[in-house]
C-alpha cells in the first residue's frame, strides 16, 4: 500500500484529492496538510511514500518543500497537482514524477499513482521525462508513455494513447537515444515502443506491424530485425 501525503492550502481542494486517492486500491493511509509548513511536520513524523504538492502555497511553496524534499536520504516520490502550466520545467527539475493539472481528472490521477507504484518496486528508476510543446505550452510526458514516433523532417512526432508531440530531434538520433528502452526502427519513418506492438503481419507485399491501434509499415531493410525482436515474443505473426 502507498502512504501519501496531499499538500494544498485550500482545503476543498485537500480533500477532493484525498477522496479521490482513497478510491484507488493501492493508497493506503492519506496525511493532509493545509500550508507548507504543515507538510514539513508531517513529512518528518509520519511514514509517507508520496507526496501531492500544490504549487502556489503561502510562505513555503510546493517547490521549496520538493526541495528539502530532495536532500532526505530516502524522499518520497513527488507529484505537483496545481493550476499553474508555466512551473512544469522547475518542477521535473526536481524529479517529480508527474505533474497533474487541475481540476484533477480519476484517471489520469490513477496514471500517477501507477507510476509512484512502478517506482516503489525494488530497482526501479525514475522515468525518463521529455520536454514538449503542445499549442504554446511547454509540458513533460513520460517516455513510457510514448507508443510510438514518426518522423517529419529535421522533426519527430510523439504519439501517445491520447495525444501526440512534436519535438525538435531528429528520428535517427532518437533511434540510437532510446535503442535501450525498448524501442526499435521499422521503417525509415517510424521508430516503435516494443512493449507496445500488439500484431505483426508478414505479408510478402506490405508487411506491418500494428502498435497501439496504428497499422505501421515495416520496410525490407528493416524486417530482419523486426523478426528478431519480435518473432520470439508473444506477438503471433501473420504470414
Amino acid at each position: 500500500m502507498i502512504n501519501v501525503l496531499v499538500a494544498d492550502d485550500e482545503l476543498p481542494a485537500v480533500e477532493e484529492l484525498a477522496f479521490l486517492l482513497g478510491r484507488d486500491d493501492r493508497i493506503g493511509i492519506i496525511h493532509r496538510a493545509s500550508s507548507g509548513a504543515e507538510a514539513l511536520r508531517a513529512l518528518e513524523t509520519q511514514s509517507v511514500d508520496a507526496v501531492f504538492l500544490d504549487i502556489h502555497m503561502p510562505a513555503l511553496s510546493g517547490l521549496d518543500i520538493a526541495r528539502v524534499i530532495s536532500r532526505s536520504a530516502r524522499p518520497p516520490a513527488v507529484v505537483f497537482v496545481t493550476a499553474d502550466e508555466e512551473c512544469a520545467l522547475e518542477a521535473f527539475e526536481l524529479a517529480a514524477v508527474d505533474y497533474l493539472l487541475k481540476p484533477v481528472r480519476a484517471e489520469r490521477l490513477a496514471k500517477s499513482v501507477g507510476r509512484i507504484s512502478d517506482l516503489l518496486k525494488e530497482g526501479a528508476r525514475a522515468p525518463e521525462m521529455i520536454t514538449v510543446d503542445l499549442g504554446g505550452t511547454t509540458r513533460m510526458i513520460s517516455r513510457e508513455d510514448v507508443t510510438y514516433v514518426q518522423a517529419q523532417g529535421d522533426y519527430a512526432r510523439l504519439h501517445t494513447t491520447d495525444a501526440s508531440y512534436l519535438i525538435r530531434v531528429p528520428l535517427a538520433d532518437l533511434e540510437q537515444q532510446w535503442a535501450d528502452a525498448g524501442f526499435l526502427r521499422i521503417h525509415r519513418s517510424y521508430l516503435i515502443a516494443l512493449n507496445h506492438a500488439s500484431h505483426l503481419k508478414l505479408a510478402a507485399a506490405r508487411p506491418s506491424v500494428t502498435v497501439a491501434g496504428a497499422e505501421l509499415p515495416i520496410s525490407r531493410r528493416h524486417l530482419p530485425a523486426v523478426r528478431e525482436k519480435l518473432g520470439t515474443t508473444r506477438i503471433r505473426p501473420q504470414l
